[in-house]
């Protein structure tokens, strides 16, 4: 029997936390990947249930889904020729951590964006409230901008020119 002082947790080196980030990142840098995991997410289905969503061959959905095993971000459980698959959420929260160690630096450009914009609504609020002139504003309700204010009457008979003889 080994006693307790031969025991020792093993920690995963840095080098195997990477190699994991990637085989995550690359798992979800696939669309077909992706929607995948949205099918599985909150319930086991089997690899033909999974297959039957997409319009892909049941040989490529299975090799999508080895990548997504291989990744950590998705069990398979196999019952003879059955095999039915869940999802392991796990993986997507490491690479959620790690994406937040780099959240200061776009969080930098919004705390800036905010700035800008104050000081764009502050320097509206300063000038005089006028509206840009658009033409026909000083028309009267009703009427379009280069219409006749004549009678219907009048405007629809031709214009005669002087009589001109030769």
């Amino acid at each position: 029997m080994v006693g307790a002082s031969h025991l020792r947790l093993v920690e995963a080196s840095e080098g195997d936390e990477q190699e994991g980030l990637s085989l995550v990142f690359g798992a979800l840098a696939d669309p077909v990947r992706r929607a995948i995991l949205d099918r599985l997410d909150g319930q086991d289905l089997l690899v033909s249930e999974v297959a039957a969503h997409f319009d892909i061959s049941l040989q490529a959905v299975s090799r999508h889904l080895q990548v997504l095993v291989r990744a950590g971000l998705v069990q398979q459980e196999r019952t003879g020729r059955i095999s039915r698959c869940s999802l392991d959420a796990g993986p997507i929260h490491e690479a959620a951590v790690w994406l937040n160690r780099y959240s200061k630096y776009w969080q930098d450009q919004f705390d800036l964006l905010a700035a800008s914009l104050a000081e764009i609504v502050e320097e509206q609020a300063e000038q005089p409230s006028r509206q840009p002139h658009r033409p026909g504003q000083d028309q009267e309700p009703g009427r379009r901008a280069g219409k006749s204010k004549k009678p219907a009457s009048k405007r629809s008979q031709p214009r005669r020119g002087p009589d001109l003889k030769s």
